[in-house]
């Protein structure tokens, strides 16, 4: 069977496959995703009393943070940044929360506004009905139906692996840091460690700190600041400069500052960006790396800076520069990407309005929060904005739900 027969073949499964899938009429938006940015969604909306529904392809909230981070992680901001609305962490917490820290706090928020996602609910797709103005949902086993659809996977989803020449001939172990949990493991080996943002640092930090010998690869420029400046958190610090000065001033503060404590780190071969840390990251997303020790650690050489890979061998690998070295592991400190393009079936795609607008779709009814490369408080703001939009026409849509779809599961056969 060639190929294009084939695809004829899946298209053809799939729409059988979703004529056999029940029907749920939800009465309120559906929001796809149950960390952080889909239990603020879900939370701001009750406050206005709006139901909602999550969907969660996996078995629990926060499956990233729970599933898919090292052990030593800790919150990189002071925890009053990094709050959800309407609830903040317990006073007893330390200033940067651990992760496991940070899971207690959203199991608690989900708890107190009584969320109950749906677990177990990878949705496939997702597309929206203009002759009705409805969202249908698809999953393996229903079709969801509301008038408002919520995505809220955020965009650190999946791990992203680029194409690195000879990833494959390596004999070695090679590891994501989504699947990095300690560097137990890795005792007394020399390891690359692909990556210089603030997971590449940290594996590197944790790495010598557990008698391994970590390479780590700085591929491009890279803004290093120290996470707290005479201290006072270095993002507090920012955020305050930010309402009398204008950005470029307060860039130039943070610079000289970092350069009085960290020193130099040009010559640590971590050279910076022309561009300063808070436009740059407000331009590309990129975020400025907030140092917990592993400057250090390079000084002293215990964490080696790497050029660029060119190759990776059965052995070790070969670099920019001509050098070459045998390494034992690899571990890619490569970041994430967001999964919503394989699903959201929408033709504009995403909203692709800057902060702090970048919460509502050009879709009728479609709402993103999470996307604001903001973090935890763009979330935060992303949400309370969404319900607030969603409470405006709350009421006329729940009178007709009421008369015309009265919670009704239906078979649906119509897609």
């Amino acid at each position: 069977m060639d190929s294009s027969r084939k695809e004829q073949q899946q298209d053809q499964n799939q729409k059988e496959s979703k004529k056999k899938r029940t029907g749920v009429w939800v009465n309120g938006p559906i929001i796809v995703g149950a960390g952080p940015s889909g239990l603020a969604a879900a939370a701001c909306l009750s406050q206005h009393g709006v139901p909602s529904l999550i969907l969660e392809k996996s078995d629990c909230i926060a499956s990233l943070w729970q599933y898919k981070t090292y052990d030593r992680l800790k919150l990189h901001l002071p925890k009053q940044f990094c709050q959800l609305p309407f609830l903040g962490f317990p006073e007893n917490f330390p200033k940067y929360p651990t992760k496991h820290q940070f899971v207690s706090y959203l199991e608690s928020y989900a708890a107190h506004f009584n969320i109950r996602p749906n677990f177990n609910q990878s949705v496939s797709s997702a597309e929206f009905d203009p002759a009705k103005s409805l969202w249908r949902v698809h999953t393996d086993e229903f079709v969801y139906i509301s008038r408002w659809l919520i995505v809220a996977t955020g965009e650190n989803a999946e791990p992203f692996v680029p194409e690195i020449r000879g990833l494959g001939k390596f004999k070695g172990k090679v590891v994501h840091t989504s699947d990095y949990k300690s560097a137990k493991e890795f005792g007394g080996q020399k390891v690359l460690v692909v990556g210089c943002g603030n997971s590449g640092m940290e594996v590197s930090l944790d790495l010598c700190r557990n008698n391994a010998v970590p390479y780590m690869v700085v591929r491009n420029t890279v803004h290093v600041l120290p996470r707290e400046m005479f201290g006072m958190s270095t993002f507090g610090v920012a955020m305050a400069l930010l309402k009398w000065l204008p950005l470029k001033m307060v860039d130039r503060v943070l610079l000289l500052t970092a350069s009085f404590i960290l020193g130099s780190t040009d010559e640590l071969g971590l050279r910076r960006p022309k561009t300063g840390p808070l436009e740059l990251k407000n331009v590309t997303g990129k975020t400025p790396v907030l140092d917990v020790g592993a400057l250090s650690q390079i000084r002293s050489g215990k964490i080696k800076v790497m050029e660029g890979v060119k190759e990776i061998t059965k052995c070790g690998a070969k670099f920019n520069n001509g050098q070459e070295k045998e390494f034992d592991s690899i571990i890619l400190a490569t970041g994430y990407k967001s999964n919503v393009p394989s699903w959201l079936k929408v033709k504009d795609g995403m909203p692709k309005t800057e902060f702090p607008n970048g919460w509502k779709g050009h879709e009728k009814g479609l709402y993103t929060v999470g996307f604001t490369r903001r973090g935890l408080q763009g979330t935060s703001s992303d949400a309370v904005k969404i319900a607030a939009d969603v409470a405006s026409q709350w009421r006329s849509a729940e009178d007709c739900s009421n008369s015309c779809h009265s919670h009704i599961i239906l078979l649906i056969g119509e897609n």
